[in-house]
């Protein structure tokens, strides 16, 4: 008897936490991988610029890779590809905002030139391997945003991407409900669905209910209004832009990222900017203040960005100024709230009115709530179902949401990254795991910081670091000279003399002892000052500096 074909769904990111999305579709000797994002990095993450999913998998089975596909251009689906596609080149799909937005970062990477990256749009349909995959539209805070109908020799897999239900989108492009509710009627296997706002009964907001919001804001400002918001939300940026050009104001452009974004999408007709209404900084600057309106970026309040060296007096060309209207137009991410405070507060101490989300309408999310989702399945009408883009809270919600509305919990999985859910046409099982996880960016280097290096570094942070310097004799085993003590983060040593005197006669003692027990290894040596210097400073300090003794020889 012929052996029942078999479909595996492997998530690499995005399951357990926010951002990182990747999703690998294998059947047979063949793999088409969903997405490819990053994440930022969590308060823990001391010195990580961005974090990647660990593609190990894919390069162990390279051969079998046909392509990525994309669903949108923001970072935690795009942001990853300039550091994978220099081990795995393979071909690209994506929407044409998408891969104008990602040939950008891949030039910033000096990697444009190798990426053979290929358009399409809603409704076209590509066969990869043995996978045909069909692009349907869907609403996000981007355009071009789509979801998946991905053709297997086992059943069909939607893929939602992330999406909400948006009946009156800002370009005017709406959720292409009749294919969805066309593939449920025929059958779908596998429903792959964004968690992120699970946890928030009823419906999303439309995008244009902040464009009342900038609208009122608008009317009521006297002197210069700054928006802050994501670079990549460009329905939000076309709504600003065209609420300046309604109050006769000028619109001035601040951050790199926004700067690229702008030009990317006006290039390829996704931003219609008024002739005249977008002016230089410079220019700017010498208008009456009730003419302006500055975009920038740092609504998460990141230490680099545009608003955030504003509101701390740091910015070269732009202070803030008492009666200055400041949006913040965003909600912030887990784990930024702290930072988009302070930013607030210092703010409020310049003399400017900010508007943030707390208090008005001026920010809607892009996901869809509780009854977008319902709407999602009934749609669709799966057979099994794997909530997907959250963290595991987020993930076991959506779960109990597709049992309320009849799916039955076998045939729901709730998964981890590196899982292997296999699927026949009537049998969904979790048949195993593959290497998954976290790969660190720092500057340069890619994944050569791990788990040690960020406990170093966490100690350094927390207790600081005491060196000591001491030259031996080997062939005497007398000390030559030292020890010298240098703290750094650890006490101030002009304050501290007796507690260095202390520590320096510590290490002489132990020394010593070395010495008697004929100790000549230099690692021994050294594991002996370490200990003997780290339980006299604990017993002094409760502080647990790391000791790095450093032996010269002579």
């Amino acid at each position: 008897m012929a052996k029942e074909p078999r479909l595996a769904l492997i998530p690499l990111g995005g399951l357990g936490e926010i951002g990182k999305n990747m999703m690998a579709v294998r059947f047979g000797e063949n793999i088409l991988v969903i997405d490819c994002g990053l994440m930022f990095p969590e308060e823990e993450m001391l010195g990580i610029d961005v974090v990647i999913p660990d593609i190990t998998y894919l390069l162990e089975n390279k051969d079998a890779v046909r392509g990525i596909v994309l669903t949108h251009g923001h970072e935690d689906h795009i942001g990853a590809l300039p550091y994978v596609l220099k081990q795995l080149n393979v071909p690209i799909y994506g929407t044409r905002l998408t891969l104008g937005l990602l040939q950008g970062k891949l030039k910033e990477q000096g990697v444009a030139g190798e990426a053979n990256m290929q358009v399409v749009k809603p409704r076209d349909t590509v066969t990869i391997g043995p996978f045909k995959v069909e692009f349907i539209r869907v609403s996000h805070s981007i355009p071009d945003a789509v979801a998946l109908a991905i053709h297997t020799p086992v059943g069909v897999i939607v893929h939602t991407g992330d999406f909400k239900i948006d009946q009156t989108p800002v370009d005017g492009e709406v959720t292409d409900f009749y294919r969805f509710a066309q593939l449920g009627e025929r059958g779908v296997l596998v429903l792959l669905s964004d968690s992120t706002n699970v946890e928030r009964p009823g419906y999303t907001m439309s995008e244009r209910m902040v464009g009342n919001t900038f609208d009122e804001t608008f009317r009521q400002a006297k002197e210069r209004i700054i928006i802050a918001t994501f670079a990549s939300n460009v329905h939000r940026l076309q709504q600003a832009i065209t609420t300046a050009q309604r109050y006769d104001r000028k619109v001035a452009v601040i951050g790199r990222s926004m700067i690229n974004v702008i030009n990317i999408a006006h290039e390829l007709g996704y931003l219609h900017i008024p002739e005249g209404t977008l002016v230089e900084l410079e220019e700017a600057n010498r208008l009456p203040n009730s003419k302006v309106v500055f975009l920038c970026t740092g609504s998460q309040g990141e230490p680099m960005s545009a608003l955030t060296r504003m509101a701390l007096g740091d910015h070269r060309q732009v202070e803030i100024l008492p009666g200055d209207t400041i949006i913040i137009s965003a909600t912030p991410i887990p784990g930024n709230e702290k930072l988009v405070a302070r930013i607030i507060d210092q703010l409020f101490k310049q003399g400017a009115h900010v508007i943030y989300e707390a208090v008005s309408g001026i920010h809607v999310s892009g996901h869809p709530s509780q009854e977008e989702l319902k709407l999602m399945i009934n749609l669709v009408k799966p057979r099994f179902f794997v909530p997907v883009h959250g963290e595991y809270r987020m993930l076991i919600k959506h779960a109990d949401l597709a049992r309320s509305m009849g799916i039955p919990a076998e045939n729901i999985f709730v998964a981890e990254n590196g899982q292997v859910l296999e699927f026949t046409r009537r049998s969904g099982r979790i048949a195993g795991r593959v290497t998954a996880g976290r790969v660190l960016v720092d500057g340069l280097g890619v994944g050569d910081v791990g788990n040690i290096v960020l406990r170093d570094r966490r100690q350094l942070s927390q207790d600081g670091i005491l060196i000591v310097v001491v030259t031996i004799n080997r062939e005497l085993g007398q000390v030559m000279a030292g020890p010298d003590i240098v703290s750094r983060g650890f006490v101030y040593v002009r304050e501290s003399e007796q507690l260095m005197e202390e520590a320096r006669e510590r290490v002489k003692e132990a020394l010593e002892k070395c010495n008697d027990r004929g100790l000549s290894e230099w690692a021994a040596i050294k594991a002996q000052v370490r200990d003997v210097l780290g339980k006299f400073l604990y017993e002094k300090t409760r502080r647990r500096p790391m000791i790095l003794p450093i032996i010269m020889e002579v």
